[in-house]
């Protein structure tokens, strides 16, 4: 979970490779109404999410039911955006931490994808770090793709029990 530019999909893409589970990049599952509404520098409601939420959640909710685990990528901004995935099973959270100035530094680099820089601002007034009853963590992502890789395999629960 993070701001846009954060490195979510590279890290949770890399942890699910290395787990051996299968990964989504929530991403990929925005409706293309919310792609329009965020190509356009328009910020997402709570109402424009809950979609996007529920299928991350029924997501979730059919790994646990197999018992192979999975990744998921996604914004999870808010403590309710994270409740809401949480009722679909049992969820470890990592919050890949950046400073806005770094993160404008990145999103401005970037080509191809749907999230302008304007709407940066938003997801930081949006974001709700991680609450110390979540069961979770997080990790500075200001560093290289090792560094926050190393980070979090050493952050990562031994026994999901």
């Amino acid at each position: 979970m993070g701001v846009s530019s954060s490195g979510k999909s590279t890290v949770a893409g890399l942890l699910a490779s290395r787990l051996g589970v299968p990964f989504l990049d929530g991403d990929d599952v925005h409706s293309p109404e919310n792609l329009r509404k965020m190509s356009s520098g328009i910020p997402l409601t709570d109402l424009d999410r809950a979609p996007w939420l529920d299928a991350l959640a029924s997501w979730i909710g059919e790994h646990e039911q197999r018992g192979c685990g999975g990744v998921v990528a996604c914004s999870a901004l808010k403590r309710a955006y994270r409740d809401r995935l949480r009722s679909a099973g049992r969820i470890w959270f990592l919050q890949l931490e950046l400073a806005p100035d770094l993160a404008a530094r990145r999103i401005s680099g970037r080509t191809g994808h749907f999230m302008p820089p304007a709407l940066l601002a938003s997801q930081f007034d949006a974001l709700e770090p991680l609450e110390p009853d979540e069961w979770g963590a997080t990790v500075s992502a200001a560093g290289t793709v090792g560094e926050v890789m190393a980070a979090v395999e050493s952050l990562l629960p031994r026994d999901p029990g």
